[in-house]
C-alpha cells in the first residue's frame, strides 16, 4: 500500500514538471516570435528563376498587410492552394512551378531561407524577399 502512495507522488511529481516545462516553454515562444507590424510597410520582394526558365523579377510593394503571404496575394503575385502550413504556393508572377521537374518555390529574406511559411511570415518596412524557382527535392 505505502508502494502504492509512493508511485503516486511520483507520477504527481512528473505531470506537474512537465506542466511547468511546457508553460516556460510556450512562454519563451511567445515572447520572441516576430510580431506583426501594423501601418504601411514598403518592402522588396525579387523573383528568381533558379534555372533560368524566365527573368528575373523585381517588385517594390507598398502595403498595409502584417504577413509575405497576405501582401504577395494583394499584388496577385504568388496563386497557390491552401494545405496543411498555410498557402502551399504554386505559382508567382504568372509562372508556374512544374512538379513533374520536382520544381517548388523557395522563400527567402535578404538571402536566409525562412522556416516560416509566407502566411506566417511577418514583414517590417524596408525588407527583401527573395522568392526563388528551385529544381529537385
Amino acid at each position: 500500500m505505502e508502494q502504492k502512495k509512493s508511485n503516486t507522488k511520483i507520477i504527481i511529481a512528473a505531470v506537474i514538471i512537465f506542466v511547468v516545462i511546457i508553460g516556460v516553454l510556450a512562454a519563451v515562444y511567445f515572447t520572441f516570435t516576430a510580431k506583426p507590424v501594423e501601418g504601411t510597410k514598403n518592402i522588396t520582394v525579387e523573383v528568381i528563376a533558379g534555372n533560368g526558365e524566365f527573368e528575373n523579377s523585381t517588385f517594390e510593394i507598398k502595403t498595409d498587410a502584417e504577413y509575405l503571404g497576405e501582401a504577395l496575394q494583394e499584388e496577385n503575385l504568388i496563386e497557390g492552394e491552401e494545405g496543411p502550413y498555410g498557402l502551399y504556393v504554386k505559382s508567382v508572377n504568372g509562372y508556374t512551378a512544374d512538379e513533374s521537374k520536382q520544381q517548388w518555390w523557395s522563400f527567402s529574406k535578404n538571402g536566409e531561407f525562412l522556416n516560416t511559411s509566407a502566411d506566417l511570415t511577418v514583414i517590417a518596412d524596408g525588407e527583401k524577399y527573395e522568392i526563388t524557382l528551385v529544381t529537385g527535392w
